[in-house]
């Protein structure tokens, strides 16, 4: 006959009990109830425990659909907490191959897969759509996932679940859907959940036209959510740069558990440039803070609510520290001709390319121009502005839109409390027009007689 005073009782981890009361209805003996208290880090009420006539039976552990949340005491140590450890990336060498001519979207895709991403999530919009359409035909044979969700707000909800269960994911937009998923984009901050979100820019305001503008500078720099809400935003200007910048993107939303932007617009996306693939590529691992789902990360919490005011503080200057080591460590600038330049042209993503070509044109007319491309808009790279600084008398701005660069110029210049006494110009259009290399050469031109006739 069996001592069933010798059986191990059931212990109960509140934490992981929903109150679906599955145990109550399991036990013969009435030994487990419905709870009266909501536990305080769940906001659920978990069940109570009373084991005086328990016989051990461990039916209630057999009917609990959490596998934590009614345990054997004898075992739950080991079982409960396992410590979970990183489980490193991998690089695998890849062939040389010959250079590919891709469009810009789809050189994204290329790198985004090269980056170990498996899963993306997206809603269709033009002009970002065919990086989305690569990405749906390649990841089936790659035992990857593509989800066409409902719409962008779903989507961005969708990375927030992916990237905090570890893994790499990601999304191609444009700028009305890029605006849907910002409350999302909030929370995967406050989470500290990573993820990389390919914004190819479009005209604006409203739903305005599929023309390339920069329209969402201000919006990707200074406007990702309410509260201290910041991530690196990488601007391409090629395609080479849209597939090694999205390869970069995941590597820094890894190191920083953050999400990471790719600011491209529409010209970038559609136009078709040359391309070669890396040596390598990565087999992503799985970092230790994983909501994964296995035992070994059973424990681990992802969350961006702080109730206490006391926590919130503690956490938001946990952000502000680490936002601080993204602006000392990942400040990105090309520069071309700058050396000797007087004037200094400043510019990104598409625009950045007539104004190269307008140094070029300029330089062949007597005015010493320079090109200063900032490839991170945030943080902006000032640190490699501020040695041009000395000997750069005027900086004209040409951008794609209202003036969103010249902002984050001028506040980078600011904080940095540099560049007072040099004249800031610019060379602007919007709606779906780009600046063109005569536009950039004729303004620099005016801007150059007008300081020598001041």
């Amino acid at each position: 006959m069996v001592d069933v005073s010798k059986r191990p009782r059931p212990e109960l981890e509140p934490e992981y009990c929903k109150g679906c009361n599955r145990c109550v209805e399991a036990c013969a003996h009435g030994c487990i109830v419905p709870g009266q208290e909501i536990n305080s880090l769940t906001g659920l009420v978990p069940v109570s425990l009373h084991l005086d006539d328990c016989n051990g039976c461990a039916l209630c552990i057999d009917a609990c659909p959490e596998p934590y949340g009614l345990r054997v005491e004898d075992d739950a140590p080991a079982r409960l907490r396992p410590q979970p450890i990183d489980v490193p990336s991998v690089r695998l060498p890849l062939p040389e191959g010959k250079p590919l001519i891709l469009k810009g979207a789809h050189a994204s895709a290329i790198g985004a897969l090269l980056a170990g991403c498996r899963h993306f999530f997206g809603y269709p919009i033009t002009p970002s759509t065919e990086g989305a359409e690569l990405m749906a035909r390649l990841l089936p044979q790659l035992d990857g996932h593509f989800v066409q969700a409902v719409s962008e707000v779903a989507t961005v909800n969708m990375m927030y679940g992916c990237g905090g269960a570890g893994l790499p994911c990601m999304t191609f937009t444009s700028s009305p859907g890029f605006s849907l998923m910002l409350e999302g984009v909030s929370y995967m901050i406050g989470a500290e959940v990573p993820g990389v979100i390919v914004n190819v820019m479009r005209g604006g305001p409203g739903l305005g036209n599929i023309g390339p503008e920069q329209s969402d500078i201000k919006l990707m720099c200074r406007g990702l959510g309410h509260g201290a809400t910041h991530a690196i935003v990488l601007a391409p200007a090629t395609p080479q740069e849209m597939l090694d910048f999205t390869q970069l993107a995941f590597a820094l939303a890894f190191e920083y558990r953050n999400p990471v932007m790719i600011a491209a617009d529409g010209y970038l996306g559609q136009m078709t440039g040359k391309v070669t693939l890396p040596p390598s590529m990565v087999r992503p691992g799985l970092p230790a803070w994983a909501v994964y789902g296995d035992a070994a990360h059973r424990g681990n919490l992802i969350n961006s609510i702080h109730l206490a005011e006391a926590d919130l503080e503690a956490h938001n200057r946990h952000l502000q520290a680490k936002y601080l080591r993204m602006i000392k460590a990942e400040q990105r600038a090309d520069l071309y001709r700058c050396d000797d330049a007087d004037v200094l042209l400043v510019a990104c993503n598409t625009p950045a390319r007539m104004a190269k070509g307008a140094v070029r044109a300029l330089r062949e007319g007597g005015i010493a121009a320079g090109l200063f491309r900032p490839q991170t808009l945030w943080p902006f790279p000032v640190k490699a502005l501020k040695p041009l600084l000395e000997q750069v008398r005027q900086i004209v701005v040409v951008e794609a839109s209202d003036g969103q660069l010249e902002d984050e110029l001028r506040l980078a210049l600011s904080h940095a409390g540099v560049g007072e006494g040099i004249e800031i110009r610019h060379v602007r259009r919007m709606g779906g027009v780009l600046p063109s290399q005569r536009e950039i050469v004729d303004g620099v031109r005016a801007a150059v007689k007008r300081r020598a006739t001041a």
